[in-house]
């Protein structure tokens, strides 16, 4: 799976953004920035901003909070997508961009005052494993927060079927091939990733507190969050 994910989204990058915004209905750009909202940081603190992807988390808290970040991705395709945009927002000097693996940071214990990371623990293999990695780097009672995409209930869950079988790839087609393959991947890789992992249990597995989680856009969208016991 991660594999896979990593050929699938590499070449991406320069249109990334706009169509992740695109194909969310413009919900994509929303859940972020309710992400970089539950971290409590400030111009003093340093966050870790784990699978940054081009840099939009990491961009969106130094903006709100002007905190220091880390932006780690394991795609050196993404990371220069990433590198543009940062140097083009005059945020280099707050931001750092590092390519490597979640399951592997290369930082010491206890190394951020906070970690965000956004879409990730659908490729690994793994999913607690990583998350204990990820809170070992983090300091006793910093936030860490993630943002995931979410399957529906109720009434709801019939329309996001329907698009995400039907619609997205569809869409994806429409734009470019790369895309098309993203439309075809994500329904079935959401589908199986909540049908495996119960979130809150695993957070709390992975020694983590006040665990809490906010469903959005009528549950397309997931964003959870705590803190490091």
């Amino acid at each position: 799976m991660k594999d896979q994910a990593l050929d699938l989204f590499a070449p991406l990058g320069p249109t990334y953004d706009r169509y992740a915004a695109l194909l969310s209905f413009g919900q994509d750009p929303r859940w972020r920035r309710f992400l970089v909202s539950r971290m409590k940081v400030g111009p003093d603190d340093r966050v870790l901003d784990v699978a940054t992807g081009t840099a939009a988390v990491a961009m969106e808290l130094v903006r709100r909070s002007g905190c220091r970040v880390v932006g780690l991705d394991q795609s050196g395709e993404m990371l220069a997508e990433a590198r543009r945009r940062v140097d083009a927002a005059a945020l280099s000097g707050r931001i750092e961009l590092v390519q490597g693996e979640a399951e592997r940071l290369p930082f010491d214990d206890a190394s951020f005052d906070g970690l965000t990371f956004t879409y990730l623990l659908r490729y690994v293999t793994d999913p607690l494993a990583t998350l204990r990695e990820l809170a070992r780097v983090v300091r006793p009672g910093g936030t860490i927060a993630m943002l995931e995409f979410g399957v529906p209930r109720g009434l709801a869950r019939p329309a996001w079927e329907l698009w995400v079988r039907i619609g997205l790839p569809a869409a994806g087609m429409l734009i470019s091939p790369g895309w098309r393959e993203v439309g075809s991947f994500l329904g079935p890789s959401i589908r199986e990733f909540h049908r495996a992992n119960d979130l809150p249990v695993l957070w709390r597995s992975a020694g983590l507190e006040g665990v809490q989680s906010r469903r959005m856009s009528l549950g397309g969208g997931l964003v959870m969050w705590g803190r490091k016991g």
